[in-house]
């Protein structure tokens, strides 16, 4: 259970997000969204749950932004879901020094600054809990040759981050960890060329069966984990 437990969620409004703050709130949480998309059709599903649901619109790369979520409010948990992925290789970008910087602006430097301001914040309250999404391209460099560097390299650099993260975090309470999903079914693997057919389930995974993972993360029947990885990839990956 998560009742009395205040989750923010970042990358709310789609994907494994949206699936997350769902999950969330059937667990009995308070939540606060973020996303630089628009967050009233989410909120509104979520609040017809019954769910207590606060928000902040905005994109998370902007200077001061953990302070600003903190600001909402005091956070017991953060599932951080947010991140990019190129739709194409890299070489072929427009421009490939630009988006590069982008990726790891995105996906490295905001879990970094993410996690040293919500360490201070809940480890001052007694403790929390962090998931951060890693991806098994950070083990096995992609699940195709479509795999952009990039966005790997980005996603290998999480692991590194979430094991760096709860040594900070873990003596004063606070519990880092993170979840390395294989292909799965989102807006933003809509582009992917990934053959079903070819995974060893057969099947690409749902945001649901992520987010749950998440959720195992978040209550306290993870009270003595920190610093995992847990793979949720179908097989995918095995090591």
């Amino acid at each position: 259970s998560l009742a009395g437990r205040r989750i923010a969620v970042t990358g709310a409004a789609s994907g494994i997000g949206r699936a997350t703050a769902q999950a969330a709130a059937e667990l009995g949480a308070t939540l606060l969204l973020n996303d630089r998309a628009p967050l009233a059709g989410v909120r509104a599903e979520l609040e017809a749950m019954g769910a207590v649901v606060d928000s902040l619109e905005g994109d998370l790369t902007e200077d001061g932004f953990a302070d600003r979520l903190i600001a909402k409010g005091p956070i017991d948990g953060l599932a951080h879901c947010a991140g990019i992925l190129g739709r194409a290789p890299l070489h072929k970008a427009p421009s490939p020094r630009e988006r590069f910087h982008q990726t790891l602006d995105v996906n490295v430097r905001v879990p970094i600054e993410l996690g040293l301001a919500l360490i201070e914040h809940m480890g001052a309250r007694g403790g929390g809990a962090i998931v951060m999404i890693g991806s098994v391209a950070g083990r096995t460099g992609g699940t195709s040759l479509s795999t952009p560097i990039d966005y790997a390299a980005s996603k290998g650099a999480v692991h590194v981050v979430v094991r760096w993260l709860s040594r900070q975090g873990v003596g004063r309470g606070v519990l880092i960890n993170g979840v390395a999903p294989g292909p799965i079914r989102t807006p933003m693997t809509a582009g992917s060329t990934v053959d079903p057919t070819l995974l060893p389930r057969g099947r690409m995974g749902t945001p649901e069966e992520i987010a749950w993972m998440i959720m195992m993360l978040l209550t306290p029947a993870a009270s003595y984990v920190s610093g995992a990885i847990l793979d949720c990839n179908g097989g995918s990956y095995v090591g």
